[in-house]
This record gives C-alpha cells, structure tokens and sequence, in this order.
C-alpha cells in the first residue's frame, strides 16, 4: 500500500511536520505529534483518504457550510490531514494571545475613558481620532463587568524559523468559530480512528465558555439575564455560524426587526408576548446596530438601542466601537501596549511593520513596493491588499500613488512565508501555507483561549493568500492534551435547549415597508463581515 507521506518534500518556508526548510537535512526525524499522526493514518490508501476527504465535503454541503462564489454555494474546503500542535507549543501561544487580549481590553476602556494612554505620550491623539471605526457615539457606555471584548480572533503565523508571530487583532465581530466547531465533529466522525489513538484537547466547551461570557456581562441586579444573538439576517455570509452558536447556546437568534425599545429597555417579540432583552450578542457592524446613533438607513438595527446601553439597561458584546482596536496602525503599537497596560513584554512579537504616517518609512516602502505587501488599516478579509512580487508595473503605480495620497491609510510588511503542514493534495500530501486565528473568550475573571484555533490553508501550490474566495479552505487544529476523543464526543452530543420561537415580521414602524427588499439583501451582506478571510502577509 502505497504511504501518503511518501517522497514528502521540503518546502520554502518552514514545515510545521518535519520542522525542516528547503535545503535542511531531509533525514532528520520528523516532529513528535506528526510522527504519531503519521503511525496512526499509515494504513489509509490514497483513494480511502480521497474518499473521506469527499464525504467531508458533502456533510459540510448538506450542513449548509459553504461560502459564496459569484452566486454559487460552495463547501467550505475541509483539508482531511489535521493540523497538530503540542502541548509545548500551545502553552506559548495561548498566554500570549491571552495577554494581547487583556491589553486591548484597557486600551478600549481608556480609548472611551480619559485617555491617559494619550496623555503619557504612549500613542497620538490622531491615531485614535483619525481610525474610521473611532466612534465617539460609543463613550460612556460601558458593559456592568466592565468588559469590552468579550470574544476575540488574534490572526497569528509562524515565521521562518517556526516563532509566532501575530498578523492581526480582530476585536469587533471576529468570526470563524463555527468552523472550528464544525471541522470537529466532521472530523471526529469521518476519522474516528484518528481520535482514539492520539489525544487531543476538544473544542466542545466554546458556546457555554461564550454564554457565561455573555452572562457576566449582564446589567447589574439582573439575576437570570435573558441573552440573544443579533444577526444581520440570511444573506449574510456568517449566518450559519450566527445560528450555530445561538443553537448551542440554547438562546434566540433575533433580527433587529425583532427588537424594539419601550421605557429604555429591549424587548424582543416572541409568540408568547414580548420578552425583555438584558444581553445583545451582537454579529452587526456598529453602521448598521442603530439607525439613530449611525446609518438612519439601516433596515438591520434596533433604533435607539445605544440609548439603552448608555442607561445601563442592555449590555452589548462585543461593545460599540471596538474597531479602533483592530486598526492595522494600532496594531503597531500592540507591544508598546502591552508593556504600558500590564507592565510585561509581549509573549509574541508583531511581524515587522512600516507606519507609512511616517515620512522616512513612507520614502523606503515607495522605494520597495515591489517586494512588500502593503495593506489598508481598516481592510479586512484580505481586501485592498497589494503584493509587491505578483503585482503589475500597472498596479505599483496606482499603489505607489494612493499611499502618498493617504500614507495615514495604510501600512507595509514584508512579505512572510506561512509555515507549511502536510495537505492532502491529488494522492500524496505535500506542504501548503497556513495561518492560524485562535479565539479567545473574556468574561472579565479570566481569558480563556480555545484549544487549536480556525486553521486556514492555501491548498494550491506556493500560494500564500489563505482566502476560501482565492481556493484556500481550513484544517481541524489539534491541540495534544489529556483530554481523549471519547470526552469531545460526549460534550459535542449534547443537545441545546429549545427556545421560544419568534414571530415573523417587521419589529417597529421605523423599518418602512416600502423599502426595496434588495435594499435589506444588500445591507445583510455588508454588516457583520469581519470575515474568516486572512490577509495575505
């Protein structure tokens, strides 16, 4: 029988599985976790493998896991080989995002507060004033724990020499969990074999780990918060995870249609009445959560909403106005950050950056353009993104025109070469490129990062844009542990809850009727879009 790891190569960049670059000694034993993986999967013949890798991609189809692609609904690719970290290596990634997220918790909180990070001297008073998701509608209103982010995606990669390093800070609307969740229990019932032979720490406590977030949030005096997922609607592209994770939850998934202010609370119209709200899990960009504070078009918010939060009435998570976090200038300013607010040295390191604000970094990325990726500080889902090597003469020009026009609109990296793990690729594996989003859950106590991550790997060769729209698809993220397949099949059985269900229909007069529904369609796929898609680094 042939051996699917048979003739693997080493690659460019460094191999997650055989810890080797091109040109290292291919001899060397591979690294402990894929040597297991490998015992574990050496007697499944090629065509088995592409058998089960197919069946994946139905159960996903069936599921409803899919992407858009010019109008046609596509699985979302599942990559059959897992991606495994060891307990060593989680332990040095988890704390560092762990830490990162504490240090934008105070950075949001002085942000809408007095701004001392601004008085030391430790960031400019532009950069916050002048990020496009600053908003000031946001200050005053603040959760009764305290807690701004209560779920975030830190984007990390691994650097030519197996290091993290992280790529992005997604503290708004991060989403992709769904994926890890599903990619789980795809796997765990495609791979069984796979489970009882090697450990690996499960991913099945994520919805309650997020709901006791959501709970402690709570405003204050509420002792059995009633606590709902806002989402944009059915167009959106995340609305199978908006609904997966209500499911689990075992809580309503509302519209803003289903929503309505009376006596500054939130109510919620069920078909058992009207139901006060105290929790809004909200999956809407802030532009479109209340058309009287933002877009007075939005047909997908619940109008005077923020007027309830500032009252102390609902509390929202995340809150209103984190974007100003996830601006990719911020991001810069992350390590320094971390050593002002918590008095450490970051755990992981940023991947090296040029503020084009200024003027001598502007001069030598204008210079260099063609061999940096240079990005747009508000992008997100790998938009805007310009890569010196695969550009045209054409497109550095129009680049090189657009930062001198607006250097504060953009930074520069250089371009790094993603770590690479074995892909199944026709009948043999071979590296592909990967990042790696872990998500982390704050319920103001403590952080706590979910074993393994969101995995998101370029299946075509030598490619490093990881976005399923450019042919990329994902991995399950194994974390090896104490835990066994047998607890993560236990905990992802459990059935959620029911809930009530709602009544159909428009929520409060101001979402007119005569609104072109296209209008609404429109609107459902804009809102709530900071997407699994991974910039290109």
């Amino acid at each position: 029988m042939a051996d699917l790891f048979e003739g693997y190569p080493a690659g460019t960049a460094w191999d997650e599985m055989t810890g080797l670059v091109d040109g290292d000694d291919a001899d060397s034993p591979w690294r402990s976790q894929y040597a297991q993986l490998r015992a574990t999967m050496s007697h499944l013949s090629p065509q088995e493998m592409r058998a089960r890798g197919d069946a994946l991609a139905r159960s996903y189809l069936a599921q409803g896991v899919t992407f858009d692609i010019g109008g046609e609904e596509r699985p979302f690719p599942l990559d059959p080989v897992p991606r495994v970290l060891d307990t060593q290596e989680w332990n040095t990634l988890a704390p560092g995002v762990a830490q990162r997220v504490r240090a934008l918790e105070k950075l949001l909180d002085d942000i809408y507060g007095r701004q001392k990070v601004v008085t030391d001297g430790v960031i400019p008073r532009a950069l916050i004033t002048s990020s496009a998701h600053f908003h000031r509608q946001a200050k005053g209103i603040v959760n009764a724990n305290g807690v701004r982010v209560q779920v975030a995606g830190i984007d990390v990669i691994r650097d030519d020499e197996g290091g993290w390093r992280v790529l992005e800070d997604n503290v708004r609307v991060p989403s992709g969990v769904s994926y890890v969740l599903s990619n789980r229990r795809s796997m765990a019932q495609t791979f069984p074999e796979l489970f009882s032979s090697m450990r690996v720490r499960p991913v099945a406590d994520y919805p309650r780990r997020l709901l006791a977030a959501l709970t402690a949030a709570a405003p204050s005096g509420v002792d059995d918060p009633v606590v709902v997922v806002l989402t944009p609607g059915v167009y959106n592209s995340a609305y199978f995870e908006h609904s997966l994770l209500a499911r689990l939850m075992g809580v309503e998934l509302v519209e803003g249609r289903d929503l309505f202010v009376n006596g500054g609370r939130v109510y919620m119209r069920t078909t058992e009445g009207r139901r006060r709200v105290d929790v809004i899990y909200r999956r809407v960009d802030d532009e479109f959560i209340d058309p009287v504070a933002f877009r007075q078009d939005s047909l997908l918010g619940c109008p005077g909403l923020l007027g309830v939060a500032r009252l102390g009435n609902v509390s929202i998570a995340n809150a209103v106005g984190n974007g100003v976090a996830d601006d990719k200038l911020m991001y810069t300013y992350v390590p320094d950050l971390i050593r002002y607010y918590l008095g450490e040295e970051p755990l992981i390191s940023n991947v090296d950056t040029w503020r084009l604000e200024e003027p001598e970094a502007l001069s030598e990325v204008l210079d260099r353009l063609d061999e940096l990726v240079v990005k747009p500080v508000d992008g997100s889902g790998g938009k805007g993104i310009i890569i010196g090597p695969a550009a045209s003469r054409a497109e550095i020009d129009e680049a090189r025109t657009r930062l001198r026009l607006d250097p504060r609109g953009w930074i520069a990296q250089p371009v790094v070469q993603l770590s690479t793990v074995p892909t199944l690729a026709g009948d043999r594996l071979r590296p592909r490129h990967v990042d790696l989003r872990p998500f982390a859950v704050n319920d103001g106590n403590d952080v706590w990062v979910l074993p393994g991550g969101l995995t998101r790997v370029a299946l075509q060769e030598g490619q490093l844009v990881v976005n399923s729209s450019q042919g990329g698809g994902s991995k399950d993220t194994w974390v090896s542990g104490p835990s066994r397949w047998s607890e993560e099949s236990a905990e992802a059985s459990d059935g959620p809850r029911e809930a009530p269900a709602l009544r159909q229909g428009p929520a409060v007069d101001t979402h007119p009727e005569a609104r072109p529904r296209s209008e609404q369609h429109e609107q459902q796929q804009q809102a709530g879009t900071t997407t699994t898609e991974a910039p290109t680094c």
